[in-house]
């Protein structure tokens, strides 16, 4: 029942807990700065920005909606993302968000996925902007919890894919900038496994952006 009434009515903000409200003015300011450009250990070919590092508000609110059920989040933190994308993008392209993918399993424990929500949030703020949800990952991969930096590239290499023929891809526009957003960039694992997998649609992104790097 706890879980349930902080879905509707949060009784603390995700980032400091103050008291009344589920994001509070000071911890939207903590994403709300220019993005920070990063370099991942594993590099995925294209340049990577974070929106925060992953600690103080930035993380906890990505664990509460990840881990906790905050749903409530998806509205904030997309509408960091889409600042953070509007200092980046190229003004007179159409820009495409392509949203890192999860686990099936893992969506489903979390009650959907909130990167996806977090990106459908973050085009609706954007002019001349679309999200295609177009990389999935295969049944065998493993949650990179506790995985050495090794570990995680041999756990996802050439295991991240496109869906064949997915009728949103015959909607982007030839001059189109595409992005790859995530919640967190850790190893850079799943960032070059993603690009790699667009690269052979066809699909260049032209940056990394996530809410937390580590």
């Amino acid at each position: 029942m706890r879980t349930l009434l902080d879905l509707i009515l949060p009784a603390s903000c995700a980032g400091c807990r103050a008291s009344g409200v589920g994001w509070c003015a000071d911890c939207a300011a903590a994403l709300a700065g220019p993005p920070l450009r990063v370099r991942p250990r594993t590099d995925p070919g294209v340049p990577c920005w974070a929106l925060g590092p992953y600690a103080g508000p930035g993380r906890r609110a990505v664990l509460a909606a990840k881990e906790r059920g905050r749903r409530d989040l998806a509205e904030p933190l997309g509408l960091a993302l889409a600042g953070g994308l509007a200092r980046l993008r190229t003004a007179d392209r159409p820009l495409v968000l392509v949203p890192a993918p999860s686990r099936k399993v893992a969506a489903r424990r979390r009650g959907g996925d909130p990167v996806l929500r977090a990106a459908e949030i973050a085009v609706s703020w954007l002019p001349d902007s679309q999200m295609v949800s177009v990389l999935r990952v295969w049944w065998g991969v493993r949650d990179s919890v506790g995985l050495t930096p090794g570990a995680r590239a041999h756990n996802l290499r050439g295991r991240i894919t496109t869906i064949p023929a997915c009728p949103a891809l015959r909607e982007i526009a030839e001059n189109a900038e595409v992005v790859l957003v995530d919640d967190v960039l850790t190893t850079g694992a799943t960032a070059r496994e993603s690009v790699r997998a667009l690269a052979r649609i066809g699909l260049r992104p032209r940056a990394v952006l996530v809410t937390c790097a580590a």
